[in-house]
Protein backbone atom coordinates (compact mmCIF):
# COMPACT_ATOMS: atom_id res chain seq x y z
CA UNK A 1 0.00 0.00 0.00
CA UNK A 2 1.51 3.44 -1.06
CA UNK A 3 1.72 6.28 1.80
CA UNK A 4 2.70 9.44 1.70
CA UNK A 5 5.46 10.33 4.70
CA UNK A 6 4.73 13.99 4.54
CA UNK A 7 0.97 13.19 5.30
CA UNK A 8 2.33 10.48 8.06
CA UNK A 9 4.22 13.54 9.90
CA UNK A 10 1.57 16.11 9.17
CA UNK A 11 -1.12 13.19 10.94
CA UNK A 12 1.43 12.68 13.84
CA UNK A 13 1.87 16.26 14.42
CA UNK A 14 -1.93 17.19 14.60
CA UNK A 15 -2.77 14.11 17.33
CA UNK A 16 0.53 15.43 19.39
CA UNK A 17 -1.40 18.53 18.85
CA UNK A 18 -5.28 17.66 20.09
CA UNK A 19 -3.26 15.50 23.15
CA UNK A 20 -1.34 18.81 24.26
CA UNK A 21 1.85 17.35 23.82
CA UNK A 22 4.60 19.71 23.67
CA UNK A 23 5.00 22.11 21.09
CA UNK A 24 8.57 21.34 20.39
CA UNK A 25 7.74 17.82 19.79
CA UNK A 26 4.95 19.25 17.27
CA UNK A 27 7.14 21.48 15.81
CA UNK A 28 9.88 18.90 14.94
CA UNK A 29 7.40 16.64 13.08
CA UNK A 30 5.88 19.51 10.84
CA UNK A 31 9.41 20.41 10.08
CA UNK A 32 10.24 17.40 9.12
CA UNK A 33 7.01 16.74 6.70
CA UNK A 34 7.70 20.04 5.07
CA UNK A 35 10.83 18.53 4.06
CA UNK A 36 10.12 15.61 3.33
CA UNK A 37 7.07 17.10 0.95
CA UNK A 38 10.21 19.24 -0.63
CA UNK A 39 11.82 16.31 -1.32
CA UNK A 40 12.24 13.69 -4.28
CA UNK A 41 10.53 10.09 -3.90
CA UNK A 42 13.24 7.94 -5.42
CA UNK A 43 15.91 10.40 -3.18
CA UNK A 44 13.69 9.07 -0.24
CA UNK A 45 13.67 5.74 -0.92
CA UNK A 46 17.56 5.62 -1.71
CA UNK A 47 18.28 7.09 1.32
CA UNK A 48 15.90 5.13 3.74
CA UNK A 49 17.76 2.03 1.82
CA UNK A 50 21.12 3.82 3.29
CA UNK A 51 20.10 4.66 6.15
CA UNK A 52 20.57 8.44 5.51
CA UNK A 53 17.48 9.92 6.21
CA UNK A 54 18.49 11.77 9.38
CA UNK A 55 20.94 13.43 7.46
CA UNK A 56 18.03 15.38 5.88
CA UNK A 57 17.25 18.88 7.06
CA UNK A 58 15.17 19.07 9.42
CA UNK A 59 14.94 14.95 10.44
CA UNK A 60 16.09 13.33 13.48
CA UNK A 61 16.50 9.62 14.21
CA UNK A 62 12.51 9.33 15.06
CA UNK A 63 11.73 10.96 12.31
CA UNK A 64 13.45 9.31 9.75
CA UNK A 65 12.10 6.19 11.42
CA UNK A 66 8.75 7.32 10.34
CA UNK A 67 9.54 8.07 7.05
CA UNK A 68 11.11 4.91 6.37
CA UNK A 69 8.06 2.68 7.56
CA UNK A 70 5.67 4.82 5.47
CA UNK A 71 8.16 4.88 2.05
CA UNK A 72 7.62 0.70 3.32
CA UNK A 73 4.22 0.91 2.92
CA UNK A 74 3.48 0.71 6.59
CA UNK A 75 2.01 2.84 8.81
CA UNK A 76 4.55 3.95 11.12
CA UNK A 77 4.62 2.93 14.77
CA UNK A 78 4.78 5.88 16.05
CA UNK A 79 1.44 7.12 14.50
CA UNK A 80 0.20 3.47 15.54
CA UNK A 81 0.81 4.18 19.02
CA UNK A 82 -1.12 7.54 19.17
CA UNK A 83 -4.20 6.36 17.67
CA UNK A 84 -4.66 3.41 20.07
CA UNK A 85 -4.74 6.08 22.81
CA UNK A 86 -6.63 8.76 21.00
CA UNK A 87 -9.71 10.17 22.29
CA UNK A 88 -12.41 8.27 23.59
CA UNK A 89 -15.60 8.00 20.81
CA UNK A 90 -17.85 11.03 20.48
CA UNK A 91 -20.84 10.49 22.62
CA UNK A 92 -24.21 10.11 20.85
CA UNK A 93 -25.29 14.19 20.94
CA UNK A 94 -22.02 15.50 19.65
CA UNK A 95 -22.12 12.89 17.18
CA UNK A 96 -25.27 13.77 15.69
CA UNK A 97 -24.32 17.53 15.78
CA UNK A 98 -21.01 16.19 14.10
CA UNK A 99 -23.35 14.48 11.46
CA UNK A 100 -24.93 17.40 10.82
CA UNK A 101 -22.42 19.81 9.58
CA UNK A 102 -22.22 20.49 5.85
CA UNK A 103 -19.24 22.79 5.71
CA UNK A 104 -17.00 24.49 7.91
CA UNK A 105 -17.19 28.48 7.65
CA UNK A 106 -13.53 29.34 8.91
CA UNK A 107 -10.12 28.28 7.51
CA UNK A 108 -6.94 29.84 6.63
CA UNK A 109 -4.43 29.13 3.49
CA UNK A 110 -0.93 30.14 2.56
CA UNK A 111 -2.10 33.12 1.25
CA UNK A 112 -2.02 34.49 4.77
CA UNK A 113 -0.93 32.94 7.68
CA UNK A 114 -2.18 29.22 6.92
CA UNK A 115 0.39 26.53 5.35
CA UNK A 116 -1.53 24.89 2.84
CA UNK A 117 -2.31 25.43 -0.98
CA UNK A 118 -6.12 26.63 -1.39
CA UNK A 119 -6.47 23.32 -3.69
CA UNK A 120 -5.32 21.19 -0.55
CA UNK A 121 -7.31 22.89 2.00
CA UNK A 122 -10.38 22.40 -0.42
CA UNK A 123 -9.35 18.93 -1.36
CA UNK A 124 -9.31 18.01 2.64
CA UNK A 125 -12.36 19.01 2.95
CA UNK A 126 -14.02 17.36 0.54
CA UNK A 127 -12.16 13.88 1.64
CA UNK A 128 -14.12 14.61 4.92
CA UNK A 129 -17.75 14.94 3.23
CA UNK A 130 -17.65 18.65 3.59
CA UNK A 131 -20.50 19.95 1.12
CA UNK A 132 -18.47 23.97 1.69
CA UNK A 133 -15.30 25.13 3.09
CA UNK A 134 -15.47 28.49 3.32
CA UNK A 135 -11.68 30.68 2.74
CA UNK A 136 -11.08 33.50 5.70
CA UNK A 137 -7.63 34.83 4.74
CA UNK A 138 -6.73 37.54 7.39
CA UNK A 139 -7.45 41.23 6.27
CA UNK A 140 -4.20 43.95 5.99
CA UNK A 141 -3.69 45.11 9.25
CA UNK A 142 -2.84 41.60 10.64
CA UNK A 143 0.57 41.77 9.24
CA UNK A 144 1.90 39.37 11.35
CA UNK A 145 -0.69 36.83 9.54
CA UNK A 146 0.09 38.62 6.06
CA UNK A 147 -3.16 39.69 5.70
CA UNK A 148 -4.43 40.67 2.38
CA UNK A 149 -4.66 43.67 0.77
CA UNK A 150 -7.55 44.97 -1.33
CA UNK A 151 -5.51 43.81 -4.35
CA UNK A 152 -4.34 40.57 -3.12
CA UNK A 153 -8.08 39.93 -2.29
CA UNK A 154 -9.20 40.75 -5.36
CA UNK A 155 -6.74 38.22 -6.80
CA UNK A 156 -8.03 35.27 -4.75
CA UNK A 157 -11.35 35.53 -5.78
CA UNK A 158 -10.27 34.97 -9.28
CA UNK A 159 -8.35 31.87 -7.81
CA UNK A 160 -11.52 30.69 -5.42
CA UNK A 161 -13.42 31.06 -9.23
CA UNK A 162 -11.14 29.05 -11.15
CA UNK A 163 -10.76 26.02 -8.56
CA UNK A 164 -14.57 25.74 -8.08
CA UNK A 165 -15.33 25.76 -11.97
CA UNK A 166 -13.40 22.03 -11.68
CA UNK A 167 -15.77 20.87 -8.87
CA UNK A 168 -17.69 18.10 -10.33
CA UNK A 169 -19.46 16.22 -7.53
CA UNK A 170 -21.11 20.01 -6.27
CA UNK A 171 -18.74 21.08 -3.68
CA UNK A 172 -17.94 24.60 -3.34
CA UNK A 173 -15.42 26.86 -1.93
CA UNK A 174 -16.71 30.41 -0.90
CA UNK A 175 -15.25 32.89 -0.65
CA UNK A 176 -14.02 35.21 2.40
CA UNK A 177 -12.31 36.69 4.85
CA UNK A 178 -11.61 37.04 8.46
CA UNK A 179 -11.26 40.74 8.65
CA UNK A 180 -9.89 42.83 11.71
CA UNK A 181 -12.62 44.38 13.92
CA UNK A 182 -10.27 48.09 14.20
CA UNK A 183 -10.37 49.98 17.15
CA UNK A 184 -13.20 51.81 16.30
CA UNK A 185 -15.14 49.11 15.33
CA UNK A 186 -15.04 49.53 11.77
CA UNK A 187 -13.94 46.79 9.50
CA UNK A 188 -10.30 46.50 8.28
CA UNK A 189 -11.20 45.77 4.11
CA UNK A 190 -12.96 47.94 1.60
CA UNK A 191 -16.69 47.78 1.92
CA UNK A 192 -16.77 47.23 -1.87
CA UNK A 193 -14.67 44.08 -1.81
CA UNK A 194 -16.82 42.62 1.91
CA UNK A 195 -19.84 43.32 -0.36
CA UNK A 196 -18.48 40.49 -2.71
CA UNK A 197 -17.27 37.86 -0.64
CA UNK A 198 -20.02 35.05 0.45
CA UNK A 199 -18.81 35.31 4.17
CA UNK A 200 -17.65 37.53 6.71
CA UNK A 201 -15.90 36.49 9.60
CA UNK A 202 -15.46 39.54 12.05
CA UNK A 203 -12.48 39.18 14.67
CA UNK A 204 -11.09 41.26 17.35
CA UNK A 205 -6.74 40.69 16.98
CA UNK A 206 -5.36 43.53 18.61
CA UNK A 207 -5.42 45.17 22.30
CA UNK A 208 -6.78 42.13 23.34
CA UNK A 209 -6.53 43.33 26.91
CA UNK A 210 -8.77 46.72 26.90
CA UNK A 211 -11.09 47.36 29.33
CA UNK A 212 -14.71 46.73 28.85
CA UNK A 213 -15.34 50.07 28.28
CA UNK A 214 -13.57 50.37 25.17
CA UNK A 215 -13.73 46.90 24.15
CA UNK A 216 -17.78 46.66 24.48
CA UNK A 217 -18.66 49.36 21.60
CA UNK A 218 -15.42 48.43 19.33
CA UNK A 219 -17.62 44.54 19.26
CA UNK A 220 -21.03 46.29 19.34
CA UNK A 221 -20.34 48.40 15.93
CA UNK A 222 -18.49 45.39 14.17
CA UNK A 223 -21.52 43.34 15.07
CA UNK A 224 -23.59 46.15 13.72
CA UNK A 225 -21.77 46.49 10.45
CA UNK A 226 -24.01 44.80 7.76
CA UNK A 227 -21.43 42.82 6.43
CA UNK A 228 -20.56 41.02 9.41
CA UNK A 229 -22.06 37.90 9.18
CA UNK A 230 -20.01 35.73 12.08
CA UNK A 231 -18.70 37.23 14.95
CA UNK A 232 -15.06 35.07 15.68
CA UNK A 233 -13.30 33.78 18.71
CA UNK A 234 -14.75 36.91 20.66
CA UNK A 235 -13.18 36.41 23.74
CA UNK A 236 -9.83 36.16 22.44
CA UNK A 237 -8.01 33.56 24.90
CA UNK A 238 -5.48 30.70 24.04
CA UNK A 239 -5.95 28.14 26.69
CA UNK A 240 -2.49 26.74 26.18
CA UNK A 241 -0.07 27.26 23.77
CA UNK A 242 -1.00 26.37 19.81
CA UNK A 243 1.60 23.44 18.88
CA UNK A 244 3.75 25.19 16.85
CA UNK A 245 4.74 28.27 18.67
CA UNK A 246 7.59 28.09 21.08
CA UNK A 247 5.71 30.25 23.80
CA UNK A 248 4.68 28.96 26.66
CA UNK A 249 2.08 31.92 27.35
CA UNK A 250 -1.83 31.62 27.75
CA UNK A 251 -4.14 34.77 27.29
CA UNK A 252 -6.82 35.34 29.30
CA UNK A 253 -10.03 36.35 27.81
CA UNK A 254 -11.23 40.10 26.66
CA UNK A 255 -13.38 41.78 29.18
CA UNK A 256 -16.62 43.19 27.41
CA UNK A 257 -20.01 43.22 28.12
CA UNK A 258 -20.77 39.70 26.68
CA UNK A 259 -24.72 40.02 27.20
CA UNK A 260 -24.56 43.48 25.14
CA UNK A 261 -22.72 42.09 22.38
CA UNK A 262 -24.69 38.68 22.65
CA UNK A 263 -28.45 40.48 22.37
CA UNK A 264 -26.77 42.48 19.09
CA UNK A 265 -25.55 39.22 17.83
CA UNK A 266 -29.34 37.97 18.02
CA UNK A 267 -30.47 41.23 16.57
CA UNK A 268 -28.80 41.59 13.66
CA UNK A 269 -28.38 38.03 13.01
CA UNK A 270 -25.02 37.59 13.77
CA UNK A 271 -23.29 34.26 14.77
CA UNK A 272 -21.33 33.69 17.61
CA UNK A 273 -18.40 31.67 16.29
CA UNK A 274 -17.84 28.23 18.31
CA UNK A 275 -14.13 28.42 17.61
CA UNK A 276 -12.82 24.66 17.56
CA UNK A 277 -9.02 24.62 18.07
CA UNK A 278 -8.13 23.23 20.87
CA UNK A 279 -5.58 25.96 22.15
CA UNK A 280 -9.04 28.26 22.28
CA UNK A 281 -12.25 26.59 22.65
CA UNK A 282 -13.81 29.66 22.53
CA UNK A 283 -15.89 31.00 24.05
CA UNK A 284 -16.03 29.33 27.01
CA UNK A 285 -19.23 27.20 27.89
CA UNK A 286 -20.53 29.72 30.64
CA UNK A 287 -20.49 32.24 28.14
CA UNK A 288 -21.20 29.98 25.01
CA UNK A 289 -24.46 29.58 27.28
CA UNK A 290 -25.17 32.84 27.62
CA UNK A 291 -25.32 33.55 23.79
CA UNK A 292 -27.95 30.31 23.85
CA UNK A 293 -30.05 32.04 25.97
CA UNK A 294 -29.72 34.96 23.79
CA UNK A 295 -30.92 33.15 20.75
CA UNK A 296 -28.04 33.78 18.89
CA UNK A 297 -27.46 31.98 16.06
CA UNK A 298 -23.72 30.05 15.61
CA UNK A 299 -20.82 28.55 13.28
CA UNK A 300 -18.89 25.94 14.52
CA UNK A 301 -15.75 26.21 13.21
CA UNK A 302 -12.05 24.73 12.47
CA UNK A 303 -9.93 27.85 12.23
CA UNK A 304 -7.65 25.59 10.37
CA UNK A 305 -4.55 26.78 9.31
CA UNK A 306 -3.72 22.95 7.80
CA UNK A 307 -5.52 20.57 6.25
CA UNK A 308 -5.60 18.15 9.26
CA UNK A 309 -6.92 20.74 11.37
CA UNK A 310 -10.12 20.66 9.60
CA UNK A 311 -11.30 17.65 11.44
CA UNK A 312 -10.73 19.87 14.36
CA UNK A 313 -14.74 20.45 13.77
CA UNK A 314 -15.86 17.42 17.17
CA UNK A 315 -14.26 19.96 19.68
CA UNK A 316 -16.92 22.46 18.61
CA UNK A 317 -19.68 20.05 18.46
CA UNK A 318 -18.49 18.31 21.90
CA UNK A 319 -18.94 21.83 23.15
CA UNK A 320 -21.96 23.10 21.34
CA UNK A 321 -23.83 19.92 22.74
CA UNK A 322 -22.51 20.37 26.10
CA UNK A 323 -24.41 23.65 26.44
CA UNK A 324 -27.43 22.72 24.91
CA UNK A 325 -27.00 24.69 21.52
CA UNK A 326 -29.60 23.83 18.75
CA UNK A 327 -28.76 21.89 15.49
CA UNK A 328 -31.38 24.72 13.40
CA UNK A 329 -28.97 27.58 14.88
CA UNK A 330 -26.14 26.31 13.73
CA UNK A 331 -25.25 27.83 9.75
CA UNK A 332 -23.10 25.37 9.22
CA UNK A 333 -25.52 22.80 9.26
CA UNK A 334 -27.22 24.67 6.58
CA UNK A 335 -26.85 22.93 2.71
CA UNK A 336 -25.09 26.09 0.98
CA UNK A 337 -27.64 27.80 -0.82
CA UNK A 338 -29.85 28.40 2.80
CA UNK A 339 -26.33 29.85 3.86
CA UNK A 340 -25.44 32.26 1.46
CA UNK A 341 -28.93 33.43 1.46
CA UNK A 342 -28.04 34.15 4.86
CA UNK A 343 -24.75 36.37 4.75
CA UNK A 344 -26.38 38.19 1.62
CA UNK A 345 -29.21 39.34 3.62
CA UNK A 346 -27.82 42.80 4.05
CA UNK A 347 -25.97 42.98 0.72
CA UNK A 348 -29.00 42.58 -1.64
Amino acid sequence: MDRDPAEDLLRIAIELERAGEAGYRIKAFRRAAQTVAAADRAELAARAAEGTLAKLPGLGDVTARCVAESLAGEEPVYLRRLLATADRPLDQATEELHAALRGDCHSHSDWSDGTEPIAAMADAARALGREYLVLTDHSPRLTIARGLSAERLAQQLVEVERLNAGYADGFRLLSGIEVDILDDGSLDQTPDLLGRLDVVVASVHSKLRSPAAEMTPRMLAAVADPHTDILGHCTGRLVRRAGGDTSTETRPESEFDAAAVFAACAANGVAVEINSRPDRLDPPKRLLRLAVEAGCLFAIDSDAHYRTQLDWLRFGCERAARCGVPVDRVVNTWPVDRLLAWTRRERG
